[in-house]
């Protein structure tokens, strides 16, 4: 039995008890055994809770009562933007005139949803100062690894194969040194400099003729917007490399700033995220790539074009890098992303980046004489603080994310990046209201005098949830996969 006295699933179990109840069979029986290879099949049944409808609905509304999201509660998940899903993208995305096709319909049959695409690609391309877009991506991280794989093929159409390097700022989000080893890169470290911007002179020393790209986040990781793009941008021109933009920060300057006009080459968006589609349970995503014009015909095909008055898909693109899904994206997150740029209009989405930046720089001065600072300067849309004091006191930030559960709040990012000891890395998204922010505030104002006066409050917790303090490492190397009786 859980501490909270509510009964485990197991233990409501009664045997014969069902929570079903199945119509007559109207098709031929099959015996699945016979059908599955030996090695397949179970030697003793399956140790499943006998229970009745009632039951089992009352178990999965406990279980989705206990967890943590952004329809049940603050969410400061710094560098992952959860922010809140409006319910209008919900239901345009159930319109049975998009939720009820099928991919291998013929074009002339889903056109209404090619033009909601091609409208789509065209304000993101709006957005980002590009030249092109393809929603193929269905992901991030996918994007990152289909925008390098672009630029693979750029420069072997040149000639420069020997352009292996991919440089990433120690600040960048960690999904882009993998993407550029998946693509085929060895990836080039350059540090950051005392302010937390790229070092400019670091850059300049591994920039070369084997660089193939550089990959920016902008605003990084620690919520910084980078200074001297421009001069960062002629740097790797200068040696024939390209810049991409890691758009998983776009919330915090779109419609102030484009990509595009920074001297971008390549970006990828995260619709999932900035465009307010869910986030978050293994997806589904969507990571659309703007290019610039030489980038164009390296675009995953098929590409998305507008001939006439009708839409279609042109496969005829000989230096195409390949599809990269099936299909053309997450329909579904193109439809939901396309419902918020809409009804947001530029007015909106302008009023997106001021809120995302004033919440955060709210958070940031408040919080600031309990933590330490590691950058004290203006934020963007998220910022980055450090226990190192608390540590002093035998208080880690793992402690205290855990006692924030206490208080019903999903603790923020934690010792990410890496260059900042004890990181507390916190998003707040424009979404959020004053009195949200002042209570998450309040909770971690009240964490850090608890680490003064009573330690042991801290360094135990959580105290209030239904399972205890895990060991996480643990848990990971060794789950239980199955109940024991």
């Amino acid at each position: 039995m859980h501490k909270d006295n509510q009964p485990l699933i197991f233990e409501l179990s009664t045997e014969g008890r069902i929570g079903y109840s199945l119509s007559d069979l109207d098709v031929p029986e099959v015996n699945l055994d016979e059908l599955l290879p030996e090695g397949m099949k179970r030697t003793t049944e399956a140790e499943l809770p006998e229970v009745s409808e009632l039951d089992i609905m009352r178990h999965y509304t406990a279980l989705s009562n206990r967890n943590h999201g952004v329809d049940s509660g603050f969410y400061p998940l710094g560098s992952c933007t959860m922010k809140y899903n409006p319910k209008i993208n919900e239901s345009t995305a159930r319109y049975p005139g998009f939720a009820n096709i099928h991919p291998l319909q013929d074009e002339s049959t889903v056109q209404g949803a090619m033009e909601l695409m091609y409208d789509l690609q065209e304000h993101l391309i709006e957005i980002t100062g590009m030249d092109d877009v393809t929603l193929q991506p269905a992901a991030g991280a996918h994007g990152e690894w289909t925008a390098l794989m672009m630029i693979r093929a750029f420069h072997e159409a040149n000639g420069d194969h020997h352009r292996t390097k991919v440089i990433v700022p120690d600040s960048a989000h960690g999904t882009n040194p993998a993407s550029a080893t998946v693509a085929g890169f060895e990836t080039i470290t350059v540090k950051s400099d005392e302010h937390g911007l790229v070092d400019l002179e670091d850059l300049r020393r591994v920039a070369g003729d084997d660089t193939a790209a550089l990959m920016l986040t902008n605003p990084n990781t620690l919520g910084l917007f980078e200074e001297h793009i421009l001069e960062m941008a002629s740097i790797i021109h200068g040696v024939g490399g390209k810049l991409y933009y890691d758009g998983a920060n776009l919330n915090a300057v779109m419609s102030k700033a484009r990509p595009g006009d920074m001297g971008f080459d390549c970006v990828h968006l995260n619709l999932h995220k900035t465009f307010t589609g869910p986030h978050g349970g293994g997806g589904p995503g969507s990571g659309p790539v703007g290019v610039k014009k030489d980038l164009i015909p390296f675009l995953p095909a098929p590409v998305l074009v507008k001939k006439g008055d009708s839409y279609t898909f042109d496969y005829d693109r000989p230096q195409a890098i390949g599809r990269v899904k099936p299909f053309y994206g997450n329909f579904g997150i193109n439809v939901r992303a396309y419902t918020y740029i809409r009804s947001m209009g530029p007015d909106g989405l302008k009023a997106v980046t001021e809120y995302a930046v004033l919440n955060a720089n709210y958070m940031m001065r408040r919080l600031e004489p309990y933590f330490d600072l590691p950058y004290n300067r203006h934020c963007k849309h998220e910022f980055v603080l450090s226990g190192r004091r608390q540590k002093k006191l035998g208080v880690r930030t793992l402690d205290m994310a855990k006692r924030l559960l206490d208080f019903g709040y999903h603790p923020p990012t934690i010792y990410f990046p890496l260059n900042v000891e004890e990181g507390m890395m916190i998003e707040p998204t424009e979404t959020e209201s004053k009195e949200t922010l002042d209570a998450f505030c309040d909770a971690l104002i009240q964490i850090a005098k608890e680490t003064e006066e009573n330690p042991e409050m801290v360094q135990n917790a959580p105290h209030t949830t239904v399972i205890g303090r895990l060991d996480e490492t643990k848990a990971a190397r060794k789950p239980v996969l199955r109940y024991t009786k």
